[in-house]
């Protein structure tokens, strides 16, 4: 009878471990996300401060909106953007490369409290994040060599067009009737889609004009087409109930509008204010 005994209470045992385990393990896996849900209050804004830095995510090949430079430092229009709100925050800032294709998982996953490179609004997007006020626009362009004789879209029936995997620039050219007369070739991001172009693999890229403009003022021979298919917007994306701290960077955002800082940082990388922050 005492063998039984013990033999039942190490089962309970094992049994109860296993529990724990799981419970441990399922109340940890989304960080800020599971703890919002728990406890009913959006503590976004505070597990920020309370760590003293904002997690960016970004793909790091986004030129001039936030890139990795020759020198292996991250750079861009956004980085020095976010750079003066986690200043104004108190905290600060830390980048964190993340896979275009899936970064809405790193986000949900917690890695990351934002995805802050030049990233578009779209209705796709705004079902599985929060997304800040919109701060830039921009065009989905094509671009060509600069000796190309493909001038219009219709020159581009029966060509190849580069564009860049899990962008809205893909989802535009997918429900273009375009997209009917040409070989698409995704790829990972922009910097490749526009080096195959360079080097003949393609006949065209289609991509946003930031970026596109930003190549051709650095001297690299390419050439937009004057018919583009979509204006969007730029904004912050954050997770869908992270809303204290999507506000928060909203008005610091608004405060660098206003006392001309925005300005001062988007003449150093376009020559101009371009900023839609009103």
């Amino acid at each position: 009878m005492l063998m039984k005994k013990c033999i039942l209470s190490a089962v309970c045992a094992v049994v109860l471990m296993f529990a724990g385990c799981g419970s441990s393990s399922d109340n940890s896996s989304s960080g800020a996300v599971d703890q919002n849900t728990a406890t009913g209050e959006d503590l976004s804004l505070q597990k920020v401060l309370d760590n003293g830095k904002l997690v960016l995510g970004l793909d790091a090949t986004f030129k001039p909106m936030g890139y990795t430079d020759e020198n292996d430092q991250i750079v861009g229009f956004d980085i020095d953007v976010a750079t003066e709100v986690c200043s104004r925050l108190g905290v600060t800032l830390e980048t964190y490369g993340v896979n275009w294709d899936t970064k809405e998982v790193d986000l949900d996953a917690g890695t990351i409290d934002c995805i802050w490179n030049g990233l578009s609004v779209s209705e796709e997007r705004q079902k599985v994040m929060l997304m800040s006020d919109p701060y830039m626009k921009n065009k989905m362009v094509f671009v060509v060599n600069s000796d190309s004789d493909i001038a219009t879209l219709d020159d581009l029936k029966g060509k190849t067009v580069s564009v860049q995997n899990g962008s809205t620039a893909q989802e535009t050219l997918a429900a273009a009737d375009i997209s009917a007369d040409i070989t698409v070739t995704e790829l990972s991001t922009n910097v490749e889609a526009l080096n195959q172009l360079e080097l003949g693999m393609c006949d065209a890229a289609f991509l946003d004009s930031v970026v596109a403009d930003y190549e051709i003022n650095s001297g690299r021979a390419f050439k937009v087409l004057d018919e583009g298919l979509y204006e969007e917007d730029y904004a912050i994306g954050f997770r869908l109930g992270d809303k204290a701290l999507c506000d928060k960077i909203n008005e610091i955002l608004k405060e660098m509008k206003e006392d001309g800082k925005l300005a001062e940082i988007s003449t150093k990388w376009f020559g101009s204010d371009v900023t839609t922050i009103s």
